[in-house]
């Protein structure tokens, strides 16, 4: 696909793929993307998924119409861009790999070549002259890999941004590009906010006309607003006002309590979603903790702790440093409630969270005298 008068999208779609990463359910596939930019030399970006060795192989022959590339630019090693090197050099042995040290680092790790390889080693903001095209560097170290770099078109005004600003789902297949991007980003990025902003301040240099990430489409139109979201998700700041339930229940009372406050909040028409962490994907409901401003946990107590789905829920969001928002328990115990207490301890590492005093505990099934409690809770939370 063409995008500028001589840069080319030679990527490719997978709708084999089940779970990215081995965790992240992706029911619209992925795709692994790959540009050529066809001046007096010419340019690859990066390579694709090994599955896809000869899809891509003929997409970047097509392109070169009988020339041969005289540089591939590895923006990032890990093997969803990077599997296809060796293959790359076994048909194109001359051409000269552009990294920069901890990328070679680990190309040496991945691979073993049976050829001497052409390397050049780049350092942050050194330029690549293609002819009318002139490249510039900028590391993005940590997002999400220590070796990322970025690459800016100065002729076309192009971001080639690496993994950011991508997204799950393959890119023939039309869907909304904040919810996948969102999930992508937590559930990948999210840790590293203070990296993202890093390299957020460095392109706010640049005179952006179009960003084309390693994942999803090329975003050409409105890149205000995908900055903005960038930036939002990367200082951890509220993106909606509203309240997300999120449950972990054995028998069903502890369902019927957050069911109840769910309809009661819908009632005084606060905006809410609710989720049941045993029976979806995981990812989409960290994705939804960070977009809203607040968050109630209610599960059953369980050997002493959590319910394992909530267990892995907290940990998540702490993980990716779950911070700036206002959280509310409801506990279940038949004869020794721990819930409430194991929750706010496990999110004890997280920053500036404020807690609700009116927390919930029910004792085995939710009953009519419990609905006071929940209305307190509800009255204080919001």
């Amino acid at each position: 696909m063409k995008i500028t008068n001589d840069m080319y999208y030679v990527g490719v779609n997978d709708h084999q793929i089940d779970l990215f990463e081995g965790q992240y359910i992706v029911p619209n596939g992925m795709s692994y993307n790959s540009y050529v930019i066809t001046d007096e030399k010419i340019a690859v970006m990066d390579t694709v998924d090994i599955h896809f060795r000869d899809e891509w192989l003929n997409n970047i022959e097509s392109v070169l119409n009988g020339r041969k590339p005289d540089y591939l630019i590895i923006s990032h090693m890990e093997p969803d861009h990077s599997a296809n090197i060796k293959n790359f050099l076994t048909k194109y042995p001359d051409t000269i790999i552009v990294g920069n040290m901890n990328s070679f680092k680990m190309l040496d790790q991945f691979f073993v070549f049976d050829i001497e390889i052409n390397k050049l080693v780049v350092k942050e903001y050194d330029r690549l002259n293609l002819g009318t095209h002139e490249l510039m560097f900028v590391f993005a170290p940590m997002v999400h890999w220590p070796e990322v770099m970025m690459t800016y078109d100065m002729y076309d005004k192009v971001l080639f941004s690496a993994d950011a600003f991508g997204k799950f789902g393959a890119n023939d297949i039309e869907e909304k590009w904040d919810d996948e991007a969102r999930r992508y980003y937590f559930g990948i990025v999210g840790k590293y906010g203070l990296q993202v902003q890093n390299i957020l301040k460095k392109i706010s240099k640049f005179d952006i006309q179009m960003i084309c990430s390693l994942h999803g489409p090329i975003l050409k139109e409105n890149l205000k607003y995908y900055l903005y979201l960038y930036d939002s998700w990367s200082s951890y700041n509220v993106e909606v006002e509203g309240i997300l339930i999120a449950y972990a229940s054995i028998y069903g009372n502890t369902k019927k309590a957050a069911e109840y406050t769910k309809m009661e909040l819908e009632r005084k028409g606060i905006p809410v979603i609710i989720r049941d962490l045993a029976r979806v994907d995981m990812h989409e409901v960290i994705a939804n903790a960070f977009k809203y401003s607040k968050l109630i946990l209610a599960s059953s107590t369980y050997n002493a702790d959590v319910f394992p789905p909530m267990k892995e829920f907290i940990n998540h969001l702490v993980e990716r440093n779950y911070q700036n928002r206002t959280v509310a328990f409801i506990e279940n115990g038949s004869w020794a409630p721990t819930a409430n207490k194991v929750m706010k301890d496990m999110l004890s590492k997280s920053k500036n969270i404020t807690y609700i005093n009116n927390n919930v505990t029910i004792k085995s099934t939710f009953k009519d005298t419990d609905l006071e409690n929940i209305n307190k809770l509800i009255t204080e939370l919001i």
